[in-house]
């Protein structure tokens, strides 16, 4: 806890603190302890970085990754094999190394780190456009390079290249179809299901996960993919108990990161490192200045992305625990120098993370791509009442939410949903229809089943867009436009379309009215009126 404190405080990426402390637990360390077991350190951080992806999916928002899910599809895949190419050709024709050996580095190190993305990319205000690109890739791109370490590290002669594209394609394609699979199902399971406490919630969406996971594994997939794509179908589900959920996730993310950071340095020997510094320091120079950004031009060519957006993906490359993870496969395998393979990667991960990482914020304002952090999300949590066939949300207005200065009536809730109760400053009290609403609030809105989507719809429109939200053109909601116990402002009729068509279509020209002079005293009052 202390060294997430540290890290928050600093700057820092917090693996470097937790390697850190599994270092001075180490051999070479304060206590000696003494632990050289590879494929245990491998079993754990593969389930490790599973509750990672899995908690990072659940934190991917869909309107974000939706529009530039092509983009970070091509730059997982092609962009990888771009870049593990020209990091391999660096470690064998400068560094020495052979080339089985300098393709396993390029492999391991081409993958950018989930958990060092998200802890980074979501404390630096980036648009929504490149923020959903590599957070989406960081989830992408740890099951191509799994299945290219695998078979690498394999004994015997390596498969032609075509044949491995094809076992990585269709590894893809069946953790792909795994994983919606199993994150749909679940999905509605959970919406449909009352359970009996609602701490079973966060449990259930966690298993629900790491199920996508195994099977996607047994059925030789891409388990890794699956529980990604589980995790953010789950996400963008709108469960019951959410913030639960999410905070549980959020939980055991940072237990999983602290134990397989510290037991990665618990793994290292600090007196090998020394004459693998080097290497490992011009093979990170490479990555980062030549193969990195190479990549990424070369495979987001056809998205016409700004070309400083493009800079700052290539600089966000963050590499993390997932290298160091992956350096243990050929540990285990018995391939010939892993040992060396092991510290170059560690050496890497560290020098270099401890440069990206601080440096990320800097580079984003001198690309002048940093913007002010958009406001918060609505927060709304959602218990179903099963015997009553409804739902109870509870909702909380956030500092800079729109839905601040709006009268309870002015949120037009559809029929069937309806605020009950207003928590303000630790006093509660029933709501009228002029009540006005204020940020810090706490609302309690209890919706029937066949309206719960539309009522959670139209109070998120009003967080984003105030009250009218789905009128003129502004963000979504279900509008005025016929939608039941939205009647809309008197005077304007319903219509169908956008609001803005209904308000078209309710305002008629006005003729010019004659002016009055003295003698037509009687008819002024009426006529001013009108």
């Amino acid at each position: 806890m202390a060294a997430v404190r540290i890290s928050s405080r600093s700057g820092l990426p917090s693996l470097l603190l937790y390697l850190g402390i599994g270092i001075a637990l180490g051999q070479d360390g304060i206590f000696d302890v003494k632990f050289d077991n590879a494929e245990l350190t491998q079993v754990i951080g593969y389930a490790a970085l599973v509750v990672i992806l899995a908690e990072g999916g659940l934190g991917a928002k869909w309107k974000e990754v939706r529009p530039v899910l092509p983009a970070a599809a091509v730059i997982s895949t092609v962009g990888v094999g771009i870049s593990v190419g020209i990091t391999a050709a660096a470690a064998h024709y400068l560094v020495g190394l052979d080339w089985r050996q300098a393709l396993i580095i390029g492999a391991v190190v081409s993958s950018t780190d989930a958990a060092a993305v998200f802890s980074v990319l979501r404390r630096v205000p980036l648009p929504s456009r490149i923020t959903g690109v590599l957070e989406a890739e960081s989830g992408f791109n740890d099951a191509p390079v799994v299945i290219m370490v695998v078979a690498l590290s394999a004994a015997g002669p390596v498969e032609h290249w075509y044949v491995l594209v094809a076992e990585i394609a269709l590894e893809l394609v069946i953790g792909a179809a795994i994983g919606i699979t199993v994150g749909w199902l679940g999905s509605l399971g959970l919406r449909h299901v009352a359970l009996p406490a609602s701490g079973l919630y966060p449990i259930a969406v966690m298993a629900i996960a790491v199920s996508a996971y195994a099977a996607g594994a047994m059925a030789h997939g891409s388990g890794f993919l699956a529980v990604y794509l589980a995790a953010m179908i789950l996400g963008n589900s709108k469960l019951p108990h959410w913030p639960a959920t999410r905070g549980f996730a959020d939980g055991l993310g940072w237990l999983a990161q602290i134990g397989m950071f510290v037991l990665l340095g618990l793994l290292v020997a600090p007196r090998d490192l020394v004459d693998d510094f080097w290497p490992a320091v011009v093979v990170g120079l490479v990555l980062t200045m030549v193969a990195r950004p190479v990549s990424v031009f070369l495979s987001l060519a056809p998205f016409r992305l700004p070309a400083r957006e493009k800079v700052l993906m290539s600089w966000a490359g963050l590499r993390g625990a997932v290298p160091i993870v992956l350096a243990t496969i050929p540990m285990v395998s018995g391939v010939e120098g892993s040992t060396r393979i092991f510290n170059i990667v560690f050496v890497l991960v560290i020098v270099y993370t401890l440069i990206q990482g601080p440096t990320l914020p800097w580079v984003a304002d001198k690309l002048k791509i940093a913007e002010e952090p958009e406001p918060d999300d609505l927060g709304i949590e959602s218990a179903p009442l099963e015997r009553l066939r409804g739902h109870l949300l509870s909702v909380g207005i956030p500092a800079k939410s729109k839905m601040h200065g709006v009268e309870v009536g002015e949120l037009r809730l559809p029929a069937g949903a309806a605020v009950t109760l207003v928590v303000r400053e630790e006093e509660s009290f029933v709501p009228s229809p002029t009540t006005v609403l204020r940020r810090g609030d706490e609302l309690l809105v209890v919706a029937t089943d066949p309206v719960r989507d539309k009522a959670e719809a139209r109070l998120r429109a009003v967080g984003e867009g105030g009250k009218l939200a789905g009128w003129l053109g502004t963000s979504g909601g279900s509008g005025v436009s016929g939608t039941p116990g939205n009647p809309g402002p008197p005077g304007i009729p319903k219509a169908s379309g956008t609001g803005g068509s209904a308000v078209r279509q309710a305002v008629k020209p006005v003729r010019p009215v004659k002016k009055l002079g003295p003698a037509d005293d009687a008819p002024t009052t009426n006529a001013r009126r009108s």
